[in-house]
């Protein structure tokens, strides 16, 4: 059943409410237009009506007659089956809805992040196209079956003319005879005694003409005057209940605060309150009804109140309240089962009834929004399965299939063997369709009947940017691609019955970006003509309305009408001119135009746009055709919201206007003639208008205002007075289908039995469209070009450069046969017989065997990258070959492989677990007894980088080289990339794939070195700061043993208790504060050093000075160890006493080059094994020059962070450096993996990683 909503805003300046109205494909009323998700079986259509007043902006026709009153200028006509045919997208977001938006309108929208599609229509006699999710911004709604909304608002376009146009009746206000001249041309003024006859505000001059009254009630809704949202349903065929929820939204609370429930028995004559009903304190946000049962109504409270629904079971005359748990965002009726329903919450958690809300249950966690679908009965298994996305991380999600009770993980199917892209599922009608990223760019994956997944077949060439499905009605996909040299333009592309393979349609059609990011293209179905479509093209920065009547196969112009409103003739040639009409919502989708066609009115459409060489946005008219597109008449010459009443049989127009009105205007005759009949005494602003349900509308309510204060007046409209007979077969005539006299259109003759424009009666509700056909022979017309062909300009389709012809098919065996195509596939849907189907038809032979050619070998993931430990599918596709004779040999590159005899018993993909980190060789092989053929991948097994450590000295000799060395947290996580920024030269990095680097410092004083680690995705640094100076001094400390019971071993701690070391060192022995450093070292028990820097004012830079004043400081401090001087206080009670290393200081250290690094270590090697203290002593002070201190560094806590400004302020002074000094943690085993010495210049290593084979 449909419904009828027309809406205008008011008017007067002081109103600031938005117009918005909802009505819904399923009988969900709520704040926005829900169409229904894709389930083929939700067949009916609801009756619900979102208001919302302001003066500035206006709804939009919608779903079922909804029309849009801009403020002077509006949409043109409009109808229910409209919204079910107007094909449009949107760009990606996380929610399908806004308060305000709706179920169903005249556009599909597509999303433009990523491939989306799904079921638009409601499935009424109408033709069907399904829709895309619609994402907008606010709350998300979803009704029967839905998740997607479309918006329903659209902004006025121009302003109108001064006050003459206030008074101004209808463009076609005339006798409709075309010697009567009424109306004004596009764009010209009017003057007042061109309107005499008809004008409304006519009030002096002669006698007045008698005024046709059409019957009608007026009821107010007192007390709800401050309310600005209404949400109107009607209970559909045979059913006299209305229910109507008015609230009032407040915008800076962005929640309800008010509303009141409305119920009508009478067809909307007088209406009862229901607020006693429901709690009088109850405040409802949304009404929904069920779409198998209309007497089940469900409400929804306001969840900043409270979170509770309400459930009806008798048409909203009684109701139970039931508490929730969670915060609904979106339902989905399933199409048969009335009681089924999945609920989407805030928390992206999926819930289901099996009660009609009365209990719910959790399906399943992080879930997509609006990524879950009803299975269709004969494609899935069972009738309560679901499909659904499920979020694993950023940027990777996991198609699942799951029960409706039990959803385990033991119970889920993975219907595609991997991971697809975020928000990239679509489950319509037949087809199932997933994206995968691979290096950047998007591959397209298609599933027909439930069958395995099959990458898209698009033009090689097309390398699209942007995809969205537009339909999959008559067993074939309709998809519009941006292509990577289109910015403002789709191309359309159509496919075969198995969705896989594409061809071009048309080029170039126009696209705009509404409101929310939503791309809307410009294509629209035309309703009870199979394969009529309209679409907006751009050529030569022109957009012209193209229309086709066999699914895109030839495309043509419309030709302009002969005559305007005042029977002038228009001199409008084609191609150079012709009739452009408004498809789409543009860049303001306030501004759009409308169009409207019915499946019970085959061949009137009634659309707004322009005559001339282009689309405008100015001089919009309205137009209609009787006969399919083969001519049209103007009816008015600016917007009219047009209604059909009857099945078709009336036409009902209401002026788009700011202004009260009282009158509309009734054409019984198509259009031809149009009588104005008042519908209330007092002018109204029209806010909207609600039809009864299904097309046989002969009732209506029209909802207004008498001023913006005023409270809401509900007009009911019975038009049943205006018909005085019902029809009979002698009011019908036959109408035969043609485009410009060729009357075979998709292979047949059709004929339709259609009201002769002379007749008045009522056709009534058992009335139904009949159409005969005949067959007829197959002309070149009755074909399009099949994959990997092009249309030339004489019409004959030749292969593409890119193009094998000979290709075989995968699946062809010895002693089978295939199609070898000729070029040529007949459109789908089309009927025709004989004629040239046997040259044109693709010819069927025998498979002969040949060697494997086209052998592919990818991860199901899409990548050359995995995870330690994990399962890796690899999948091998075989272009050319006997696939069924063709073995296939799988060598993982870790010693492992596999054979197997065929290439389909690995259509599932090959799973394999990699237990070491490493850069692996796979390879496939196909071989068969003509040839064979190997294809090869590297693959990179990695595990997470979770920590670097870079390890180098805490104090370094100056001109004396230093070992840097990154350690890695596990030490093997795969290919490693290192960046160093080595002292001062900040701008200019060493990049290695080495873990170690040498360099030299030539500069006294603190230098800084800072590394980054790039392991996959994970980028993690760290720094360290180094002491040069040409000479100095050390020795190791030790404490007492009750320092090790308070050590907790962390660098913070660390780095205090090396402060308080150094001052209890200074009060002890009098030593400078910027002659010492002290760093704790890592580990249990606690160690710690402590280093002595020479004066340089004392020894004038002498090394002889700066060595014996180094010594006498180190005799000072190690006296005042050895007599216990030095302790501290750790906390109350624990007294902690320093003390000199038992054994062995560090040697210390100066520039005299006498001495080797080697000497040391045999040094080192006897203090080990047990050499007098005293001799260690003696023979260090002779040593200058060594340096030891490779290992010493200060620690810091790790960070994450851009390789961009790797580096920090640089310590001032040494007692700046004390606060990060460390040592390098012994916990690290690791083993460098080489060395570089830095360049001026960034160098990039030319050593590779060795391959694991």
């Amino acid at each position: 059943m449909e419904t009828g909503v027309i809406f205008c805003p008011k008017g007067h300046s002081a109103l600031w409410f938005l117009i918005l109205m909802i009505f819904c494909v399923f009988h969900a009323t709520k704040a926005e237009i829900t169409c229904r998700s894709c389930q083929p079986g939700n067949k009916w259509h609801a009756k619900e009506l979102l208001l919302k007043f302001d003066m500035t902006e206006s709804s939009a026709g919608l779903n079922g007659e909804v029309f849009g009153h801009g403020d002077g200028a509006g949409r043109a006509a409009t109808a229910s089956a409209e919204s079910r045919r107007r094909l449009r997208c949107v760009a990606g977001y996380d929610k399908c809805a806004q308060d305000g938006a709706g179920h169903a309108e005249t556009r599909l929208k597509q999303n433009t992040d990523i491939l989306h599609a799904k079921n638009y229509s409601g499935e009424s006699q109408s033709a069907k196209i399904k829709d895309s999710y619609v994402q907008m911004s606010g709350q998300q709604r979803t009704s029967n079956g839905a998740g997607f909304t479309v918006s329903t608002r659209y902004k006025k376009r121009t302003k109108r003319n001064s006050a003459d146009d206030k008074v101004r009746p209808p463009g076609s206000t005339q006798s409709q005879d075309s010697g009567d001249d009424t109306s004004s041309a596009a764009g010209r003024r009017v003057t007042r005694s061109e309107l005499r006859w008809s004008g409304e505000e006519r009030r002096a001059g002669g006698p007045r003409q008698e005024e046709l009254i059409l019957n009608s009630s007026t009821f107010a809704l007192t007390g709800d005057s401050s309310h600005n949202q209404a949400m109107v349903h009607w209970s559909g065929q045979n059913s006299s209940v209305i229910l109507m929820l008015t609230k009032l939204f407040d915008f800076n609370l962005n929640s309800v605060t008010e509303s009141s429930l409305w119920r009508s028995t009478d067809y909307g004559a007088t209406y009862q309150k229901m607020n006693d009903k429901v709690g009088m304190k109850t405040i409802l946000s949304y009404l929904y009804v069920s779409p198998n049962n209309k007497r089940k109504i469900m409400l929804l409270t306001d969840p900043e109140v409270e979170s509770s629904l309400l459930i009806s079971s008798d048409e909203g005359a009684t109701y139970q309240k039931y508490r929730l748990n969670f915060y609904i965002l979106s339902l989905l009726f399933h199409p048969e089962q009335e009681d089924w329903i999945l609920a989407y919450s805030h928390d992206q958690k999926l819930y289901s009834s099996v009660e009609f809300g009365r209990r719910w249950q959790l399906v399943h966690e992080k879930v997509a929004p609006n990524r879950f679908y009803w299975s269709k009965m004969g494609l899935d298994k069972e009738p309560g399965l679901i499909h659904l996305e499920t979020s694993i991380s950023e940027g990777q999600a996991l198609y699942v299939t799951c029960k409706l009770q039990n959803c385990t993980d033991a119970n889920k199917g993975k219907p595609f063997p991997g991971y697809i892209d975020p928000n990239s599922l679509v489950v319509q009608d037949e087809y199932v369709f997933v994206q995968v990223s691979t290096a950047g760019r998007p591959i397209y994956y298609v599933s027909a009947k439930r069958d395995v997944f099959t990458p898209m077949k698009l033009p090689k060439y097309t390398l699209p940017k942007d995809l969205h499905v537009i339909s999959t009605d008559e067993n074939r996909v309709v998809a519009a691609v941006q292509e990577w040299n289109q910015n403002e333009t789709y191309n359309l592309y159509v496919s075969d019955t198995l969705g896989v393979y594409y061809t071009l349609a048309l080029e170039n059609v126009v696209s705009s970006m509404g409101p929310e990011g939503n791309v809307m293209v410009d294509l629209y179905e035309v309703a009870g003509i199979k394969g009529m479509f309209l679409a907006n093209k751009k050529m030569d920065n022109q957009v012209k309305t193209h229309i086709t009547y066999n699914r895109g196969r030839d495309w043509r112009l419309l030709q302009a009408p002969s005559k305007d409103l005042r029977g002038n003739s228009i001199n409008c040639v084609l191609p150079y001119c012709s009739l452009h009409l408004h498809l789409h919502v543009s860049a303001n989708p306030y501004t759009s135009g409308n169009i409207a066609s019915r499946d019970s009115a085959p061949g009137i459409i009634v659309a707004s746009g322009s005559v001339g060489s282009e689309l405008t946005t100015t001089n919009v008219s309205v137009y209609i055709t009787s006969d399919a597109g083969n001519t049209w008449r103007q009816i008015f010459n600016e917007e009219y919201a047009v209604l059909y009443l009857d099945q078709g049989g009336a036409l009902v127009a209401i002026r788009h206007t700011p202004l009260p009105i009282r009158h509309l205007w009734l054409s019984f005759d198509e259009g031809r003639q149009w009588d104005k009949y008042s519908f209330t005494n007092m002018p109204l602003f029209v806010d909207g208008v609600l039809g009864e349900p299904g097309e046989e509308t002969l009732i209506m309510t029209i909802f207004g205002h008498v001023s913006h204060r005023s409270e809401w007046q509900l007009v009911k409209i019975d038009f049943r007075s205006i018909f005085n007979r019902r029809c009979t077969e002698a009011d019908y005539q036959t109408w035969h289908l043609h485009n410009q006299g060729e009357p075979c259109l998709m292979g047949v003759k059709r004929i339709y039995r259609k009201l002769k424009p002379t007749s008045r009666c009522v056709m009534g509700k058992m009335y139904s469209v009949s159409m005969t056909s005949g067959p007829c022979e197959c002309t070149e017309a009755d074909f399009e070009c099949d994959y990997g062909y092009e249309r030339l300009t004489d019409g004959k389709c030749t292969p593409a450069f890119w193009f094998h012809p000979s290709s075989m098919s995968r699946s062809c065996s010895t002693r089978m046969t295939f199609l070898n195509s000729t070029g040529y596939r007949k459109v789908v849907s089309n009927n025709c017989t004989a004629g040239v189907s046997v040259e044109y038809t693709a010819r069927r032979q025998q498979c002969s065997i040949q060697a494997p050619r086209g052998l592919h070998l990818v991860t199901s993931e899409g990548t050359l990258t995995a995870i330690l430990g994990t399962n890796v599918t690899f999948l091998v596709f075989l272009e050319e070959g006997d696939g069924a004779r063709t073995s296939i040999t799988l060598d993982f590159g870790d010693g492992h492989a596999l054979k197997y005899s065929n290439v389909s018993s690995i259509e599932d993909g090959i799973k394999h677990i990699y237990k070491a980190v490493g850069i692996y060789r796979v390879t496939a092989t196909g071989e068969n007894n003509l040839g064979s053929e190997t294809v090869m991948l590297f693959l990179h097994v990695t595990c997470q980088l979770e920590y670097i450590h870079l390890s180098a000295p805490f104090v370094a000799v100056r001109n004396k080289e230093v070992n840097l060395t990154a350690v890695l947290l596990p030490s093997q996580v795969g290919t490693v990339t290192y960046i160093w920024w080595i002292g001062n030269n900040t701008e200019q990095p060493v990049i290695t794939l080495e873990g170690s680097v040498a360099c030299t410092f030539s500069r006294e004083g603190i230098n800084t070195v800072t590394v980054q680690v790039s392991a996959g995705n994970t980028i993690l640094q760290d720094r360290k700061n180094i002491a040069v100076h040409e000479y100095f001094r050390s020795h190791l400390l030790a404490f007492s043993s009750n320092l090790d019971n308070h050590n907790p071993d962390v660098a913070e701690w660390r780095l205090d208790v090396s402060r308080v070391i150094k001052n209890s060192l200074i009060q002890a022995t009098g030593v400078i504060e910027d002659q010492l450093l002290v760093t704790v070292l890592p580990g249990l028990p606690t160690a710690a050093e402590f280093f002595l820097l020479p004066d340089k004012q004392l020894t004038e830079g002498k090394p002889e000075k700066s060595a014996a004043h180094l010594d006498q400081l180190s005799e000072v401090l190690l006296s005042a160890l050895n007599q216990n001087l030095v302790q501290f206080m750790l906390r109350p009670g624990v007294q902690v006493t320093v003390y000199a290393a038992h054994l062995s200081a560090a040697p210390l250290v100066d520039t005299n080059e006498n001495h080797s690094g080697s000497a040391m270590l045999m040094l080192l090697s006897v203090v080990v094994v047990g050499l007098a203290v005293f001799v260690i002593y003696k023979f260090k002070r002779k040593i200058p020059g060594l340096n030891v201190y490779a290992q010493m560094q200060n620690e810091k806590e790790q960070e994450v962070m851009s390789p961009v400004n790797p580096t920090e302020t640089t310590p001032s002074s040494q007692q700046d450096l004390v606060h990060s000094l460390e040592i390098l943690d012994t916990e690290f085993n690791s083993q460098p993996i080489g060395c570089m010495k830095p360049h001026v210049h960034v160098k990039f290593s030319t050593e590779l990683p060795t391959y694991i084979v």
